[in-house]
């Protein structure tokens, strides 16, 4: 049962102040998360986006905790306190934990998919497969199933509710069409395993859901 770790929330970049002569130091580094602005300190910014860092492997769903902070502990500029600012992260919802096997309903209901890449579709050699890219250059495939929802999942209140109403044949079957024979937990784990690898390639971001 892979778990996983995955950061949640749009970078917004540094920020510097309004002075002359220009201060080089960022007063801070933003996350868009939710309907709120989340200030990191230059540490902090760093710890969160080394978790994009490893496509590959997100791709193989291999990047978790461990291997964050791992990471992170041996990189040429070591970071002493990885540990505790992974898990101050995870606190503060800009990382997230799951187990893709598992019961995902949980962290579905906490969170929002939304696409950043552009749909490129599928080809007449994989019309089964949709590939998803930046700048017209295709970096990943989905099925057909995980493809609407990274395109349409952000139209529901969570990913969660993306899932059940993505599954819900009742208007198929009352027309006389045959069942998808798809539960929100099937459909749940499939998207789960792309998850990774749409966020770390910058195709999609986790979010959380804005307050009513």
């Amino acid at each position: 049962m892979p778990r996983v770790i995955v950061p949640v929330g749009l970078s917004m970049g540094p920020r510097y102040r309004y002075i002359r002569p220009p201060d080089p130091i960022p007063e801070c580094y933003e996350i868009h998360l939710g309907d709120d602005l989340i200030e990191l300190t230059e540490t902090e910014a760093a710890v969160w986006a080394a978790a994009f860092v490893d496509a590959e492997r997100h791709a193989k769903l291999e990047v978790n905790r461990e291997s964050l902070i791992r990471l992170l502990e041996t990189a040429p500029n070591p970071e002493p306190q990885a540990t505790r600012l992974v898990d101050s992260l995870i606190a503060r919802g800009l990382l997230v934990e799951f187990d893709t096997d598992g019961d995902l309903e949980p962290v579905f209901r906490r969170h929002k998919l939304l696409p950043l890449g552009q749909g490129l579709g599928s080809t007449p050699e994989e019309p089964h497969l949709h590939r998803v890219g930046l700048a017209n250059q295709p970096i990943l495939a989905l099925s057909s199933d995980a493809y609407m929802l990274w395109s349409f999942s952000s139209l529901h209140p969570n990913l969660w509710e993306a899932c059940v109403y993505y599954v819900d044949d009742t208007e198929l079957i009352a027309e006389g069409g045959e069942p998808l024979g798809l539960t929100p937990q099937m459909m749940a784990g499939e998207l789960a395993q792309n998850i990774p690898l749409l966020v770390a390639t910058g195709c999609g971001f986790l979010d959380q859901p804005v307050s009513a």
